[in-house]
Formats: structure tokens, sequence, C-alpha cells
């Protein structure tokens, strides 16, 4: 996929702006200063690290994660408000994001405006931005139920003006790829230039259509740890990133080591766990229990995982549970120091899944060993 390792340039991730949308998630300033530090270390190019018009308190946290000096690119997100923009160039942040309404839909039923109207404000707006000095990036929201004609002439005002980057937002994520690569590639090649996805997972399919926009020429992908955001979330970060390298065949530049740890300290803040089958940073993504993928994975792990559990700072686990057969017994007596002769392996097995049925959970090692030493001694 030579074209995907061309186009692709980086992960704007906004954990700590749509992110913190999710209801009922507030962030400290402690929290979004660590959380920000996290992300920079992972390599995330830009953070979109929050909304100076909320008031002093999050002026107040946006200029602390400044003041830390991340590489990243700090990015102030505002509504298409003067009041906004000129919050945003208070606190001495280089980037503003500016989201105007692009659908009739939302323009007529939110705001009782118009296309013209929208072609007004945001123009003023980005010259506001950039009279303050700001490098300006614009999304347009709803973008995904807009009518592209307009979409792709307001995009060229826009450039012409200086905008940086173009975000294309699919708010109630209501696109599937195939559409979503078709259309995307038509605007791609109607407005050359940076363009960046903003995908939410309503229908589960926000990281198949950032992966679909990457295909069709975008450059930008909008990110939140493990999926954080309103309703059902965004593209998630590590999801996103692990398609790219595995699926595209293009290098996301993070350090996907840190993703596990990135994702529990998330999830710690927003007082949210990452589910267990969370794919990529899930506690059990990596767990093996049915006896034939155990038998495979103690053979070869790739018979039943798609990248090494390291590449995202997980490990490999072999569980002994009601689905487990001879080899995953065999694999957990010897972690215990044990041996079992093959007469010995049936009985323990029934009786092992006699129990996890009884627990509700696999067994532990000391209750495995447990159990093998009574059935030797009886």
């Amino acid at each position: 996929m030579d074209s995907e390792r061309a186009f692709f340039t980086g992960f704007c991730d906004t954990t700590l702006r749509d992110g913190e949308q999710a209801p009922g998630v507030a962030f400290t300033a402690d929290e979004k200063v660590a959380i920000a530090a996290a992300l920079d270390a992972a390599g995330v190019q830009r953070i979109e690290a929050g909304v100076p018009a909320m008031g002093p308190a999050e002026c107040d946290a946006l200029r602390r994660i400044a003041d830390a000096g991340p590489r990243a690119e700090l990015v102030a997100w505002c509504r298409a408000t003067r009041a906004d923009v000129d919050a945003a160039a208070g606190v001495g942040l280089a980037a503003a994001h500016i989201t105007i309404p692009v659908s009739d839909l939302h323009l007529g039923a939110k705001l009782g405006r118009d296309r013209a109207w929208a072609r007004r404000r945001i123009r003023d707006c980005v010259l506001a931005g950039l009279d303050h000095g700001l490098r300006v990036s614009v999304g347009f929201e709803d973008a995904s139920r807009a009518d592209d004609a307009f979409v792709i002439d307001l995009a060229g005002e826009l450039r012409e003006l200086g905008v940086v980057l173009l975000r294309w937002a699919d708010t109630v994520g209501i696109m599937e790829p195939f559409g979503i690569s078709t259309r995307l590639a038509a605007l791609v090649r109607a407005v050359p230039g940076p363009w960046e996805i903003h995908a939410h997972d309503d229908f589960g399919l926000a990281t198949a259509n950032t992966l679909a926009a990457v295909r069709a020429g975008f450059t930008w992908v909008s990110t939140t740890v493990a999926g954080l955001g309103e309703r059902a979330g965004n593209a998630p970060l590590e999801e996103v990133a692990m398609g790219l390298r595995h699926l595209l065949h293009a290098d996301p530049g993070l350090d996907t080591t840190a993703f596990k740890a990135l994702a529990r300290l998330v999830a710690r803040a927003a007082r949210r766990p990452v589910p267990h089958g969370k794919a990529v940073v899930g506690g059990s993504v990596f767990a093996h229990e049915s006896g034939i993928h155990v038998d495979g994975v103690l053979k070869s792990p790739a018979t039943y995982e798609p990248f090494d559990p390291a590449e995202v700072g997980g490990r490999r686990r072999l569980v002994l549970g009601k689905h487990s057969g001879r080899a995953s017994l065999r694999h957990a007596l010897a972690q215990c120091g044990l041996q079992a002769a093959d007469e010995q392996l049936g009985p323990l097995l029934d009786d092992v899944r006699t129990r996890v049925s009884e627990l509700k959970r696999p067994l532990r090692a000391r209750e495995v060993r447990e159990m093998f030493l009574q059935g030797a001694s009886a």
C-alpha cells in the first residue's frame, strides 16, 4: 500500500475535548495535564487540548499543558464565534480549530441559519484567528449529511484564506466505509491539501470509516483514547493506529507500546472502565481459553493473534476455564512445576470444568495446583 504510506501524516487526538464531552465525564486539571503528557509521550502529533471559551479554569488547564513544553502541537477548539476565537488567542496556544455546521439540518434546525450565513461566519472567524497569529484549522460539522458541492466550494475558499487543515466530520456516525471512501476521494481531488477525518461510532464503524478516509487520501485522523466520546464515542486512537500499521501498512508514527497504559490512565480519569473485550487494549483481547485456541497459540501465537501483544503494551494470558482442553491443563500444571500423566488429565479436566462453572471465573494457579495434588493423593 505505497499510497497509504505516502498519504498518511498524523493523529489529532481529541480525548481532552470530544472525549470529555462524553456524558458524565469531567477531567480535573491535573488529569488533563497527565493525559496530555501521555499522548505527547506516545508521539501524538496534534492534541486538541480543550475549549478556552469554557472559562478561567479551562484556560488555566490549557496553560499548564502548554507550560510542560510538549512536542505535539496544542490546539484550542472553538465554535464559529469571534468570542471563542479571541478566548483561544488569550491562552497562548499556537493553533485554533474552528467548527462550523455545514448540513442544512444543523444550520436550519439548530441555528435557524442558512449556507450563506455559514460562509460569512466561518470566513470572519478564520480571519480573526489569522489576525491573532494563530494557525487555523476548520471543522465541517455534520459534513456527512451536507451537500458535497457546498462543502467543496467552502473548502476551496478557506484554503485560499490560509486554513492549514480541513476536518470532515461524520458527526452522528452514519457513514459506511465504501460510501465514505468514494465521497472523500472526490473531495480530495476537488480540493487538494491536508484533510482530517473525524468519525463517530454510532454504528460501530468509526475505525473502518477512518481507515477508508486514509485510503481515499486524507492525511490526518481524529481520534480519542479507547474511543471515549459522545454517545457511542469516536474512532479509537489505538484501533486506528494498529489498523494503519497492520491493514494499510502505514506507519502510525506512534509508540504503540504505550496504548494499554494510556487507556488505563484515561479510563481512571473518566471513571469508565475499559471493557474486557475492547479491541487492542481490553483486558481479554490476548486471553485464550478454548482448548483448540490454546493448543494453537502454544505452537505458534500467530494462529490466533493478529499481532504480538507486546506491540501495544499487553501480554498473552492462557486461561484455564470451562472450554479448556488437555493442552491448556498440561500447560497450567507445568507453570506450577507439575507434570501429570495422560490418565490423570481427563478426570482432572472434568473437575476443572465443574469448579469453573460453580465459581463463574477461570481458575487461579494456586487452585489448579491444589486440585491436582488432592487428586494425586486420593
